[in-house]
């Protein structure tokens, strides 16, 4: 089996720098962690991999820095790492990052199954890993909170979706998105770290995408874009209710209401 996880460099603090014109994000403006639910997703091939066998494939699109994110994968068990580098992609949104993706997935040779993170922290959209599958045209299961039961052509996972909970299986290849409760991911292995540390990270750019069509990429290829973007003002003031629980409730609503919040 081959399981291709999706894995994003994020900010590791709110002190980030914006451009101006754009809205987007600088990304090497500040320093950056692997987005804490994309560690769930390699946690979860790992584990697919020990008991089914195949390879692990972490697949990211940012910039050179994140060959840093990839040699952690590599500590912790994946087998190749890929990232999709080129200055055509910068400033993209959900559309042109997913199709992106599914363009390097194509390259890859494609997976049978393909895992990402519930979200980032960064745009917390949690559009990326379904709009992926939507590219490939392969189904797809979101917020999966527990594999069922993995077969030689299937995958069955139970989804909690706020409200229920709902089992589904699909036949491979497909997608899945996993939330953080799935599993607990382990830490990073000396071992493999001294036995990987010559195991190369493969780049590939905008050239090596079978699609070139640029307005399919980065800013250009954006529908959506960002008019601002701000970290809110930290404050430690705090405000007591005393009275009924009636009364608290309506002064609570008061104060919401006078500050527009709802």
């Amino acid at each position: 089996m081959k399981i291709i996880v999706c894995m994003k460099q994020v900010p590791a603090t709110s002190q980030v720098e914006i451009d101006p014109e754009t809205g987007a994000m600088k990304r090497l403006s500040a320093d950056t962690r692997t987005n804490p639910y994309d560690l769930f997703a390699l946690e979860t091939a790992l584990q697919i991999k020990e008991k089914t066998g195949g390879t692990v494939v972490v697949l990211t699109m940012g910039p050179g820095q994140a060959e840093a994110m990839m040699k952690d994968a590599y500590t912790m068990g994946a087998d190749e790492a890929v990232i999709l580098s080129d200055r055509k992609f910068a400033g993209a949104d959900v559309l042109a990052t997913s199709y992106t993706l599914a363009q390097g997935i194509h390259v890859l040779g494609s997976a049978d199954l393909i895992i990402c993170g519930r979200q980032t922290t960064d745009g917390d959209t949690a559009q990326v890993g379904p709009a992926i599958a939507e590219h490939l045209g392969i189904p797809h299961c979101a917020w999966v909170s527990e594999i069922l039961r993995v077969d030689s052509d299937s995958i069955e996972v139970r989804q909690d979706l706020v409200s229920v909970s709902q089992i589904s299986r699909m036949h491979f290849p497909c997608l899945i998105t996993v939330d953080k409760d799935m599993c607990v991911p382990r830490l990073p292995s000396y071992l493999l770290k001294k036995n990987t540390e010559d195991r190369p990270v493969k780049i590939l750019s905008f050239e090596d995408l079978p699609d070139k069509d640029l307005t399919r990429y980065g800013l250009i290829g954006s529908p959506t874009s960002v008019a601002k973007m701000f970290a809110p003002p930290a404050s430690d003031s705090q405000v007591y209710f005393e009275g009924s629980a009636d009364e608290k409730t309506k002064s609570l609503f008061d104060v919401l209401t006078s500050k527009k919040i709802i």
